[in-house]
């Protein structure tokens, strides 16, 4: 699913991502990867949701860009916020996107700096994860989670 029809299902999910993945300004996130070898692999990122889908703009010699076009498969979590110990998640798979006008339509929208080599990922979301704590340690969290496929 596109992160629009992610937003549609669960708006007050997608809405509280947002304000996770954009807490310091531009979208910061963890991206988990898989390596030829079956590890994992973890990346800090700038995620962004341009035109209703969830992109990042990844070096062409990067280990993550390799994990990405052979397996697809990936998870972002939101940078921790300074205040509390809320948590955002998403799951799913990426696609490099070559198209052209696509990728300065995307680039345009970028809160972040992106350099002109960089190749475009557009990220389906296949599940999500929202934790909200009632207070810095205090735990277990609310839990809200959601599958495209239930």
């Amino acid at each position: 699913m596109s992160w629009s029809q992610f937003a549609a299902a669960m708006p007050e999910m997608a809405a509280a991502g947002l304000r996770l993945l954009y807490q310091y300004g531009p979208g910061l996130g963890f991206l988990a990867t898989v390596r030829r070898d079956g590890g994992p692999r973890l990346h800090p990122v700038c995620p962004h949701v341009v035109d209703d889908d969830l992109w990042l703009f990844v070096v062409p010699r990067s280990p993550k860009r390799h994990d990405l076009e052979r397996d697809g498969r990936y998870a972002v979590h939101a940078f921790p916020p300074a205040d509390t110990d809320d948590e955002f998640a998403v799951i799913g798979r990426a696609q490099r996107i070559d198209d052209l006008d696509t990728v300065e339509r995307v680039r345009a929208g970028f809160v972040s700096t992106t350099q002109p080599d960089e190749l475009l990922f557009r990220l389906t979301v296949e599940r999500a994860l929202l934790a909200v704590y009632a207070g810095r340690g205090v735990f277990p969290p609310t839990y809200t989670r959601w599958s495209a496929t239930t």
